[in-house]
């Protein structure tokens, strides 16, 4: 049993570390991480950049596989932090104001991952070409971009991942 144990955590490990270095590896080569540094005239901490996106791939491992360790809120509202009454209210608030917050930086993120290998991959210009498409082409961009937060709107704001959306 010990020895499955075991067998189970190395390869465990091992596959985790793998997807890891696809993903650093889909970063690195697309060139979002200097992209952004030049962007914010910031190019000498490129590696502070580096490591951020590092530490916070680890902290949302950590935090998905220990999912105890970040319920801070169980926490807040058992020990009434904010008094009795106004804890639960409160600690809604605060939350809600995190989630939009992380949400908006994550969206951020991945709008610009999507548009950075989408630019790698010169598939929009190529696609415009191909189909003859000369004139409008960042109202279609923007057209796309709109539909996809329609699309997320839609998705929390009738809690499709929930029940799977019937």
């Amino acid at each position: 049993m010990f020895l499955k144990q075991l067998l189970l955590g190395i390869m465990g490990l091992s596959f985790g570390m793998f997807a890891a270095g696809g993903v650093f590896t889909v970063l690195i080569s697309v060139g979002l991480i200097p992209r952004f540094a030049g962007k914010m005239h910031v190019s000498r901490k490129i590696f502070l950049f580096e490591e951020a996106v590092v530490l916070g791939t680890l902290t949302g491992n950590f935090f998905s596989i220990f999912d105890r360790y970040g319920r801070i809120g169980d926490f807040i509202i058992k020990n009434h932090i904010f008094g009795k009454e106004n804890t639960e209210s409160i600690w809604h608030m605060i939350g809600t104001g995190i989630l939009i917050i992380f949400g908006l930086f994550a969206g951020i993120f991945v709008g610009c991952l999507a548009l950075a290998i989408a630019e790698m991959l010169n598939s929009i210009p190529i696609f415009a070409r191909r189909i003859g498409f000369r004139h409008g082409l960042g109202v279609v961009v923007l057209a796309m971009a709109l539909g996809k937060i329609a699309g997320g709107l839609i998705y929390f704001i009738k809690a499709v991942f929930l029940y799977g959306g019937t």
